[in-house]
């Protein structure tokens, strides 16, 4: 694949989106080979994109190899139970990827603003996940955190899509109604998370998703760029630091998170 592949047209973005599939299967292969466990974390505010990265990474990779987890609301029971306790059982073994489609940062954002969880609950998360997920990368696990950022009107215009688009229909959740109603709470319960969970074991990573093909471009090179061996990702262009970049401090306040 070119050093900077264009990615502005339709024949270019199917060029580079197979290229870039062709080498998460070589990854893949690695992976299995080397017993890698890789987990990968998708959040972001409603209708930014998540599903649609989702399935160009997932397309063709190993069924047996590669589980995607978006788990539904805890039942009684799970609320009972210590908060981690239902997603480590979806943890990765050796040679196998696992994407979560939303995570244990369901705490932090939705279970926030929507007065699913205490004041008491969420903090304890937010002081508890880091030593959990530093935890879990001294046992092998990688993981990449990608929080798929998207602005206002640009969220405004999905969302109205979903309702009237039957092939979008399953898309559509009761919380999508208070998600533009509640944007400012949403904003300043991102930024508070990014801020206390943001760490050299687990950073995480800004994408810019208003472009989509460009987000899922910049997510996929991003993947190969951090799991894959140079030898396989050597030739991949680097994300675009407009549309993909590490999380600072400096973000909030600067312009390159949306607000």
């Amino acid at each position: 694949m070119p050093k900077d592949a264009p990615s502005d047209t339709a024949d270019a973005y199917e060029l580079e989106e197979r290229a870039l599939q062709v080498a998460l299967v070589r990854f893949q292969q690695y992976a299995i080979e080397a017993g890698e466990k890789d987990l990968v974390i998708f959040e972001g505010r409603d209708a930014a994109g998540k599903d649609g990265a989702i399935k160009r990474i997932t397309e063709h990779l190993s069924i047996r190899n590669t589980r995607v987890v978006a788990l539904p609301k805890p039942t009684e029971r799970e609320r009972s139970q210590w908060y981690f306790q239902r997603y480590t059982p979806h943890l990765p073994a050796a040679g196998e990827l696992v994407i979560f489609n939303r995570s244990w940062y369901n705490r932090a954002g939705v279970e926030r603003v929507m007065g699913f969880a205490p004041p008491a609950e969420q903090e304890a998360f937010l002081q508890d996940v880091r030593p959990f997920e530093s935890m879990l990368t001294r046992g092998g696990v990688q993981i990449v955190k990608l929080w798929l950022d998207i602005s206002r009107k640009e969220q405004a215009k999905r969302l109205a899509a979903r309702t009237t688009d039957p092939l979008k229909a399953l898309k559509v959740s009761p919380l999508d109604a208070v998600a533009q109603d509640k944007w400012d709470a949403y904003t300043q319960a991102r930024d508070e998370m990014l801020t206390r969970t943001h760490s050299a074991d687990a950073p995480w990573v800004i994408v810019h998703t208003d472009k989509k093909k460009k987000a899922r471009l910049a997510i996929m090179r991003h993947l190969l760029k951090v799991l894959a061996p140079p030898e396989i990702a050597g030739d991949i262009p680097a994300p675009d630091p407009d549309v993909l970049f590490e999380f600072e401090p400096s973000a909030l306040t600067d312009g390159r998170l949306e607000r």
